[in-house]
């Protein structure tokens, strides 16, 4: 079982001295990698899950904090959870994510995106909500095709190119994880990802049908099952038994928040430094 952290703006705000103390402490603790949330735009009313997000919660770009945290940092993998992706052209975001992973010398190795759950937040992009799966199926496919080194011409719904290149390239090729909640979620994460980040409020035989969604989607797409990562949210309170029962279950990772000091209490209990 490998363990990451989440650095969540809502709750460690957007203090930069702090994210370094975060990320250099979760380093020496032992922790795999840091996840940074995105949001592009918020407004009153804004609800995901069973919360309201105050319009004011400032949330940092993740992809420039990762560039920030691989400069205080020396090898905690980094990645986004979730990096809301038809939000973004994949044009532009291919050449950012690989500079990032160029700069940190290959580590952007979590970048895990997601469709978004705010129509408000869609809107205010200029994106029509019930497109997003669409486009981030296409743009995934996209930023692929830029990642190939080859010149790209592609045909598609959203992002029509011809003869196009994107260079640098990322360090050794760079995985895409697939974030959500939703069985749609699954399927596009075996179709097309390197793994799926299963949501946290999901019920324990919901989570089950929805990576074997995932695994049925590989087949399907005539992938391997086996080599789809497996991440789920994880409390800092977890107990060893807890930890075995996630890897009965397939997982493969676990991603936990919570202050410096329930960082080392975990580490300290799982042995990681």
């Amino acid at each position: 079982m490998r363990f990451a952290i989440s650095y969540q703006p809502a709750v460690h705000g957007a203090d930069p001295a702090r994210l370094t103390a975060f990320a250099q402490h979760a380093e020496a603790c032992g922790f795999e990698g840091i996840y940074l949330p995105e949001h592009v735009a918020m407004y009153p009313g804004a609800v995901v899950g069973p919360m309201e997000i105050p319009p004011t919660t400032p949330f940092l770009d993740p992809l420039d904090c990762l560039a920030f945290v691989a400069s205080v940092t020396s090898r905690l993998l980094l990645g986004t959870g979730v990096l809301l992706l038809p939000y973004h052209h994949p044009v532009t975001l291919a050449k950012r994510v690989a500079t990032v992973d160029v700069l940190s010398g290959g580590r952007l190795r979590l970048l895990t995106v997601g469709v978004g759950a705010l129509p408000g937040e869609a809107a205010a992009v200029g994106v029509d909500f019930a497109t997003r799966g669409r486009r981030a199926d296409e743009a995934m496919d996209v930023l692929r095709l830029l990642w190939s080194g080859e010149p790209v011409t592609h045909a598609g719904e959203f992002y029509p190119l011809t003869d196009v290149y994107s260079y640098p390239l990322p360090h050794k090729g760079l995985p895409i994880h697939v974030g959500g909640s939703s069985r749609a979620a699954a399927r596009r994460a075996g179709r097309r990802g390197d793994g799926y980040f299963a949501g946290g409020l999901l019920a324990p035989d919901e989570r089950a049908r929805q990576f074997e969604a995932a695994r049925a989607a590989a087949v399907e797409a005539g992938r391997d099952p086996d080599a789809l990562e497996y991440t789920r949210w994880g409390s800092a309170d977890l107990t060893e038994s807890q930890v075995a029962a996630f890897a009965a279950q397939g997982v493969t990772r676990i991603v936990v928040n919570g202050s410096l000091a329930d960082l080392s209490a975990f580490a300290k209990r799982f042995g990681l430094s």
